[in-house]
């Protein structure tokens, strides 16, 4: 059995008794196990990025800079390894696992750009007779820790949406990753160690939701940033206080396809909206409005490109939509189609399930 991996307190690597086991979505079995942080770990890490903080705080521009573009350059020495974790445990294909590895180090490299341009404004305050003389200045300033809060869809590069922008700020940063795809953060968080970031301005804990509800509730927070489902999203928004909240959640994404509109290409872009890591995406294509004109070519079309999706094992070059990440979301999706059936709908290819396929 592969031994556990650690989660990251302050920069200190940690180990417990308790053990979650990832697992590949396509199979079930384990390809990895992840100790636990517990809730003196989780106060630690509290500690830890509210002491880091006058660390990150006080680093000049260039500095924060240099280690995100070096971060970046870790990113891509390691993406062959990158790639093969996140197709493990979030059941992605190949190409998606490459694509999503190649935008966190764009996102990092974006970030490290921006980290030199947080500028601030100059306001004349003339305007009046008592303002005479005088101008104001505006400048901005780091918030203070950052608490991330990751999905499983895009474990790697949402981890990095969060990170590297607060490392830009000067803020440290706790990511508390999905419980399906912790190892690709564990790594990720590895590699911000290496690229020079104060160690104590960085922690990664895969927890309960007990304990992540702790953390957005703990007045050292300054900011929670969050992306999954909208019923967790508003829930934290209610018990996160006066501190400031970024969610991002799920869509209900429409595409609506005119008579003078290039059918093939709006049929593409349908299904490659639609099917893209198994749907799940949070723009992930949800409905679609044909113009009556080109109803039936396109309906036609659609189904036809439906149909020559290769399901099955992401690991094989040829497939082209892997399983959803359990087999309970899967029965979720399943259950949603036999829904809109009972209601009235036809099902014109597919509607069957195959464990999480």
């Amino acid at each position: 059995m592969t031994s556990a991996r650690g989660f990251l307190i302050g920069g200190d690597w940690r180990r417990s008794n308790e053990i979650l086991d990832v697992r590949f979505p396509y199979t079930g079995e384990t390809v990895g196990r992840v100790c636990l942080a517990g809730s003196g770990d989780i106060e630690d890490a509290l500690h830890s990025a509210e002491s880091g903080f006058s660390l990150t705080r006080r680093l000049p521009a260039h500095r924060l800079s240099e280690i995100l573009y070096t971060l970046a350059g870790l990113i891509r020495e390691r993406s062959e390894e990158l790639i093969g974790t996140i197709a493990l445990e979030a059941g992605k294909t190949r190409l998606l696992a490459e694509n999503e590895v190649l935008r966190a180090r764009e996102t990092i490299q974006v970030s490290a750009e921006e980290a030199r341009r947080i500028d601030g404004t100059i306001l004349p305050l003339d305007w009046n007779t008592a303002g005479e003389g005088r101008v104001g200045c505006l400048r901005r300033f780091p918030l203070g820790p950052v608490l991330a809060i990751t999905p499983f869809n895009f474990p790697l590069n949402l981890a990095c949406h969060k990170l590297g922008p607060a490392i830009a700020a000067g803020d440290s940063v706790i990511l508390k990753p999905a419980s399906a795809t912790p190892i690709s953060a564990l790594m990720l968080g590895e590699m911000v160690l290496d690229a020079g970031f104060p160690p104590q301005a960085i922690s990664v804990v895969p927890c309960s939701a007990d304990l992540a509800e702790r953390m957005v509730r703990d007045d050292r927070v300054a900011c929670v940033s969050f992306t999954g489902s909208p019923a967790v999203g508003w829930h934290l928004r209610e018990i996160a206080g006066r501190k400031r909240v970024g969610l991002e959640l799920g869509g209900n994404a429409a595409v609506i396809v005119h008579s003078d509109a290039d059918i093939p290409f709006a049929v593409g872009r349908i299904v490659a909206g639609g099917f893209s890591n198994a749907g799940q995406t949070c723009i992930s294509v949800q409905r679609v409005y044909l113009h009556r004109p080109i109803f039936e070519e396109a309906l036609a079309l659609l189904i036809d490109r439906v149909r020559a999706l290769a399901t099955g094992d992401p690991r094989e070059p040829g497939t082209d939509v892997g399983p959803m990440i359990t087999d309970v979301a899967a029965l979720a999706a399943f259950a949603k189609v036999q829904e809109a059936v009972e209601g009235g709908a036809r099902a014109l290819t597919g509607g069957t399930r195959d464990g999480p396929l």
